[in-house]
């Protein structure tokens, strides 16, 4: 009776390991590969299009930019090796140790750099949408520039220390030594997922109250429509209404997609399921891996996000490819 409980243990445990290596190959060949294509797509076109005139002054533009070239790093250095390597059994970590170091190293700057440019982007429309001359000052392309130069350089200095903690250990790219990785696992699940949720949730309720106070005030003047600058001080021009509206359904997207690893890491490390085997690691590794997935996919749909929100995005992006692909003339009309 015992033999054949056994059996049937074993049986079943052979099952569930085949079952969740099948899962993490297929969420690596089939979502890696969609964040993989779209997200350089994406993160290229939405670069052209913010350099066009009509966008390229605007300070929540640059930060666009600046966090579009940091998904780059993140899309080529972290979505393609994590494809290639649960989705084609690649090893990757059957590599010199400079390319481990040197590979997390890009990983986790491009990734704070990407994301503390949203969290700009969100302050810049808060300050914008402002009544306050004071703060509208802070929503200028200079402080823009600034602000972009100081993050890259503070966090290139910051995550020096990957490059001696972590190395390869049995096939394995991590940091070794428990102590410091339980301390800086914790750190990134706050600065990664606790932190700039909160910020993202300040900035957004300030910006949508001071919109909703900008829309009660009676303003006996005329605004044309259609005008791209600023003309009345707290109103807010079509063009600084759709980036609005773009960084809020930015900002939702980073939220949503953002709350599931957040909640699984925090529940990861509470339960200490770093340490399972078999079958339930696996298992382990592909929720890890799938709701990590899904960080990466708040960036990998920045564009569509961009391109299905604003109106001006769209146009910019059709005279884009009219001009240049196409080659075809644009008529002004009147």
């Amino acid at each position: 009776m015992s033999n054949t409980t056994t059996t049937v243990a074993i049986d079943r445990e052979t099952q569930l390991i085949a079952l969740f290596n099948f899962l993490i190959q297929i969420n690596s060949q089939c979502l890696d590969c969609f964040i993989f294509i779209i997200g350089n797509i994406g993160a290229v076109l939405t670069c052209i299009v913010f350099y066009q005139p009509a966008f390229r002054k605007s300070p929540c533009a640059m930060y666009f930019i600046a966090s579009s070239i940091a998904q780059l790093f993140i899309f080529n250095c972290a979505t393609f090796i994590r494809m290639i390597q649960y989705g084609y059994s690649v090893p990757v970590n059957s590599v010199p140790s400079w390319f481990c170091k040197i590979r997390f190293y890009i990983f986790y700057s491009s990734t704070v750099i990407a994301r503390y440019n949203i969290i700009f982007a969100s302050a810049d429309r808060y300050a914008c949408s402002s009544s306050d001359v004071r703060l509208r000052r802070w929503s200028s392309p200079k402080i823009a520039f600034r602000l972009i130069i100081i993050n890259i350089i503070i966090w290139l200095l910051f995550y020096i220390q990957i490059l001696i903690t972590i190395d390869v250990k049995n096939n394995k790219c991590r940091i070794n030594d428990v102590t410091i990785s339980t301390y800086f696992y914790l750190y990134f699940l706050i600065e990664n997922g606790i932190f700039p949720i909160v910020l993202l949730l300040f900035f957004g309720f300030r910006t949508i109250r001071n919109i909703h106070r900008s829309k009660q005030r009676i303003l006996p003047n005329v605004i044309n429509e259609r005008s791209e600058t600023m003309t009345i001080p707290g109103r807010l021009s079509r063009k600084e209404t759709q980036l609005h509206k773009m960084l809020i359904n930015q900002v939702i997207i980073y939220m949503i997609l953002n709350i599931p690893y957040t909640v699984y890491s925090v529940y990861r490390t509470y339960f200490g399921l770093s340490s399972l085997t078999g079958s339930y690691a696996l298992m382990d590794t592909f929720l890890n891996n799938l709701f990590f997935d899904l960080v990466y996919l708040v960036y990998a749909l920045t564009f569509l996000n961009f391109i299905l929100t604003s109106n001006i995005f769209r146009q910019k992006f059709k005279e884009i490819i009219q001009i240049k692909i196409l080659r075809r003339r644009i008529v002004p009309t009147n």
